[in-house]
């Protein structure tokens, strides 16, 4: 099944006509992989469709004359393109201001800064002979911070090293933008 040109053209053109959009997304397995850099950029934005093709997809003519950026969540194929869209509208609406309780949270996160998050821990202090990290309890900001990136770039180098090589390319790249 393929999704017919002139329905479409039609909806997107009706839209179009009720205002302006800075981007149509269509959702494939063949399109650039949804990053948090790409959440980020899409947040900015003022006005966004998103089409989500089904089975086969749609209508070649559309991608070519409509759509503006194509994206992916993953390396693999669904039924259709809605459970993309669901991703890339959380991904992007939990930036925007107001979504969260704090916005700040979504600056320190797995990502944010092409790192994995570092571990998270809660009351009590100790629960069943596990305890929480010291350096968290010593009110002592600056190594609590370097803790922190210490356990993310750990965490990274062993559950992702494919984003610690890239995080120490951007690293490299950052310093020698500086000179």
């Amino acid at each position: 099944m393929v999704l017919m040109i002139e329905p479409v053209f039609m909806a997107i053109e009706k839209l179009r006509g009720e205002r302006e959009y800075d981007e149509i997304i269509y959702t494939s397995p063949d399109g650039c992989m949804f990053t948090q850099k790409t959440a980020n950029i899409l947040s900015l934005k003022n006005n966004i469709i998103i089409l989500a093709g089904h089975y086969k997809g749609i209508d070649q003519r559309i991608r070519d004359n409509l759509i503006t950026m194509e994206i992916s969540i993953g390396d693999y194929v669904l039924s259709g393109g809605e459970a993309a869209a669901m991703v890339l509208i959380d991904a992007v609406v939990r930036l925007l201001p107001g979504a969260l309780g704090d916005e700040e949270s979504c600056n320190d996160e797995s990502f944010s800064h092409g790192l994995l998050e570092y571990p998270q821990y809660t009351r009590p202090r100790v629960f069943r002979e596990m305890d929480v990290p010291d350096i968290l309890l010593s009110g002592d900001h600056a190594r609590i911070e370097q803790w922190r990136r210490e356990q993310a770039v750990e965490r990274t180098a062993r559950r992702r090293p494919d984003l610690l090589d890239k995080w120490k390319q951007d690293k490299v790249d950052d310093s020698s933008m500086k000179e």
